[in-house]
């Protein structure tokens, strides 16, 4: 486990790391920040959130939180509309897992679903997959042995419409320990799909999977690929077997270390995030074609216009992406944009590490009348990250 702590010690690092100024658009004069909870980081409540949040039709809010909680290893949170955060379950990081840095997926029924990246197993410590059902009870439905079956699950499951569980892991897999991919069927069933070997095949995906409606699934890992070592875009078909899309190249032209999770459209573009690459070397907004075509969509700049994608994007009905970055902006702790399809950015909001929050490491959510729902892993009013709106 000790080279994934590396990267995400790496990653860690960026809530203090100050960098220099750039250009970028201003934000909409009529953009309205809103904090609608501050994470109290206590028994009572979670702190500092790593993934984006769903939402329910009744408006109520669902995410996972790092620390807080009863031993303070993190929760499972249901924050309603009224601002009223409840905490649905606090992970003991014992057998039930503990440090959930991925989100939650929730079936037809409202049962959530995630995974932990240590807990489990004692000799191992290496994650589980677990539910939380309507009445907030927890039951583990996997416990990774750090062996075949991988270990160290990083991101947001996805589910089918057979309910069959798919994602990834860090480490675990072969004798590279960089990694697998993973189905769970509602038995509980784990079939490994593939496992990262490292060189041309990629290795530790942090990013989970992405499915398209041929039973393909889709996904990055954080290196591996050429001579870079950069970091892969990755295919799995139906029938079990993997291709390499791309590989990232590193140089300034290109990108380099996608962690998040890639969005897909209507007609089989791929869009994603990557912490490092472009002009400024401050990370990118890219596209993958069906062609295998690559393009820059926009490369940061470093500074005002935010550093660092660490999350994936989203997209509205007309086709601009919304994302965070959890560096640069206004004061240096992440910003939030929206990117029009020609690459122009636009800096929604600039966080200013006080009571707003600082370093949105999660990614974001689209709501109702042009509504933007997202979380910081850090600041807010006690210093343990917020829950926001932007209008």
């Amino acid at each position: 486990m000790s080279r994934i702590l590396n990267l995400i010690a790496l990653s860690l690092a960026g809530m203090a790391f100050m960098l220099c100024a750039a250009s970028g658009h201003a934000a909409p004069k009529k953009t309205k920040f809103t904090v609608l909870y501050s994470f109290e980081g206590n028994s009572t409540s979670g702190g500092s959130p790593f993934s984006s949040m769903i939402q329910d039709k009744a408006g109520n809010f669902y995410g996972t939180t790092t620390t807080g909680g009863t031993v303070g290893v993190g929760t499972v949170f249901k924050l309603a509309p009224d601002g009223t955060e409840t905490v649905l379950h606090a992970f003991s990081d014992g057998s039930e897992g503990g440090i959930p840095f991925g989100g939650l997926v929730a079936d037809s029924k409202g049962n959530l679903y995630g995974t932990t990246y240590s807990g489990g197993q004692p000799s191992c410590n290496c994650g589980v997959v677990f539910k939380v059902d309507t009445a907030g009870n927890e039951s583990v439905l996997h416990t990774f042995l750090g062996g075949t079956d991988g270990a160290t699950p990083y991101d947001t499951l996805i589910l089918d419409k057979q309910g069959n569980l798919y994602g990834t892991t860090t480490e675990g897999g072969g004798a590279c320990n960089c990694g697998i991919v993973f189905k769970l069927s509602p038995k509980g069933k784990l079939t490994v799909l593939h496992v990262f070997a490292e060189g041309s095949d990629g290795a530790f995906p942090f990013a989970g999977v992405t499915l398209d409606g041929q039973g393909n699934l889709f996904g990055a890992t954080y290196q591996g690929g050429g001579t870079c070592d950069c970091g892969t875009i990755y295919k799995i078909d139906s029938a079990g077997n993997e291709s390499v899309l791309y590989a990232f190249t590193g140089n300034s032209i290109d990108a380099a270390y996608p962690e998040a999770s890639l969005l897909m459209d209507k007609k089989g573009n791929l869009f994603g995030t990557t912490k490092f690459g472009g002009t400024s070397n401050g990370g990118t907004v890219f596209r993958l074609a069906p062609d295998l075509t690559e393009t820059i969509l926009h490369s940061f700049g470093a500074g005002s216009d935010g550093a660092t994608a660490y999350a994936g994007v989203v997209a509205d009905k007309k086709g601009d992406l919304y994302g965070t970055t959890i560096n640069g902006g206004g004061h240096g702790v992440g910003m939030v944009f929206k990117l029009a399809p020609n690459g122009d950015e636009t800096v929604l909001y600039n966080f200013a590490n006080g009571n707003d929050g600082a370093n949105p490491y999660g990614g974001l959510i689209l709501g109702k009348k042009n509504a933007v729902y997202g979380t910081s892993a850090a600041a807010g009013v006690n210093g343990f990250g917020t829950v926001f709106e932007i209008r």
